[in-house]
């Protein structure tokens, strides 16, 4: 039997086709495309439309390769979300975490619920991008969607609604949202009450691996498939990454690599105090119905945006390149990768430079010493997160496996090392799919 993968990254999307065999999961990808944001009337918008309709490209491939696929599985990023009047129409394009519509709002928060309340209550890192902020500034503005809205999906809950009818909030996703109890295991009503948000459009929670129920006829009359059920997965990108790591005791962390670079550990319950607060660790759910207890860090984005600029300039450059010039670069300036300069500046090379400058500290003028500087800034924050896992947890970690994208970058393998002092197990690229497609495996094994 086979199963479908639909990963959706910020930068880009798959569709991913996995076969379970008696020697592991195979994978092969049937459709990749890429997830752009499109700025109009002066807001960030993902083009959900454009999205859907890859999805759809993909399936129809799979299901006119492959006669035995059972189930469709689908995971995001997180925060981000779509509304739905009472309907169940879309009311908008879901509005992007970089969007500016955040700016400034962690005050105003702040003068409604204190930061420990808060932290108390939902156990998340306060950042700008978390959905109950960009809620409350909807709030704030008294935006008519909002007043019109009878529900809200998350990314991951948009797809699967609209592929097989059924509104519900999966419990990873859910977890990112500021929104959520750890505690009690359901909505932080408090919260919700307290930012002004309509508790109704707050969907019921479910379980990684709940079996919504078969694709829609009119999805299926496009793309063939009918019958297959649609799962909801861990469908937070990170918690299906998490779910592909095979470690054994509980010294260990976890890098999930990719444009945010996600480091943490697992534990059986939330870890909800002031050190934990004030070092910017997050308490989130796994698909097993633990807690991933782990910081969101700036990524690879630096990296990306940097290519994207060269590539624009006409100056393409490979990634195995630059990181064979970063090996035999002595350069050694180095920058906080969270610095708020680089959540979304007009120019990546220059906001870099400009830190730099500001720090005293040579600017990087070569590919290479770009990949350098990106890497062993890298490397440097995890080591400083790892230290904070260890005093917040009790836990002394001794191994790091890192999944995603970032595993295959040797440079910061071999820095992060040298840097933590532990030993770092680079893991499957393609985790995030593997994860999406054991959830799946499990859904249909109770089935």
């Amino acid at each position: 039997m086979r199963y479908i993968a639909a990963d959706f990254g910020a930068g880009s999307g798959r569709i991913i086709v996995g076969e379970h065999t008696p020697s592991g999961i195979l994978l092969e990808e049937v459709h990749r495309f890429p997830n752009r944001q499109v700025r109009l009337g002066g807001t960030l918008y993902w083009d959900f439309l454009s999205l859907f309709e890859e999805l759809k490209a993909g399936l129809k491939k799979a299901f006119a390769r492959y006669g035995d696929i059972v189930s469709i599985g689908v995971d995001t990023w997180g925060v981000d979300f779509g509304l739905l009047d009472r309907q169940g129409h879309l009311l908008g394009n879901p509005v992007c975490y970089r969007d500016a519509r955040t700016a400034g709002i962690l005050e105003k928060v702040f003068v409604k619920i204190p930061p420990e309340t808060l932290y108390g209550y939902t156990g998340n890192q306060f950042m700008e991008i978390n959905t109950a902020f960009q809620l409350y500034s909807l709030a704030l503005s008294e935006d008519p969607q909002l007043r019109c809205a009878g529900k809200l999906l998350f990314m991951p809950d948009l797809f699967n609604y609209f592929l097989s009818g059924v509104a519900v909030n999966e419990h990873t996703i859910a977890s990112t949202s500021q929104l959520y109890n750890p505690l009690i295991g359901g909505w932080a009503q408090p919260v919700v009450e307290q930012l002004g948000i309509p508790g109704g459009i707050l969907q019921r929670i479910v379980p990684a691996g709940t079996v919504l129920g078969e694709i829609l006829p009119e999805v299926s009359a496009e793309t063939g498939g009918a019958g297959v059920r649609i799962v909801a997965v861990g469908s937070h990108d990170t918690a299906s990454a998490l779910a592909s790591v095979e470690a054994d005791g509980e010294n260990w962390a976890f890098i999930s690599s990719g444009t945010w670079s996600l480091m943490g550990i697992q534990t059986t319950k939330p870890i909800l105090t002031e050190a934990a607060m004030r070092s910017d660790f997050t308490n989130e759910g796994t698909v097993d119905g633990n807690i991933r207890f782990l910081r969101n860090i700036t990524g690879l984005w630096l990296l990306q945006c940097v290519m994207k600029e060269w590539e624009a300039e006409g100056k393409n450059r490979e990634f195995d390149e630059l990181i064979a010039e970063a090996e035999q670069s002595a350069f050694a300036s180095v920058v906080d990768v969270d610095d708020p300069s680089f959540a979304c500046p007009a120019s990546m090379q220059e906001a870099i430079c400009t830190c730099c400058r500001h720090s005293g500290q040579e600017i990087p003028r070569t590919g290479g010493e770009y990949m350098r500087l990106i890497a062993h800034s890298l490397a440097t924050k995890y080591a400083e997160v790892k230290t904070k896992l260890e005093a917040c947890s009790g836990r002394k970690i001794d191994t790091i496996h890192i999944v995603g994208g970032g595993s295959r970058n040797r440079l910061i393998n071999r820095l992060t090392e040298e840097l933590t002092g532990a030993r770092v197990v680079p893991g499957a690229v393609e985790a995030t799919a593997i994860g999406n497609i054991r959830t799946q495996i499990k859904a249909m094994a109770h089935l």
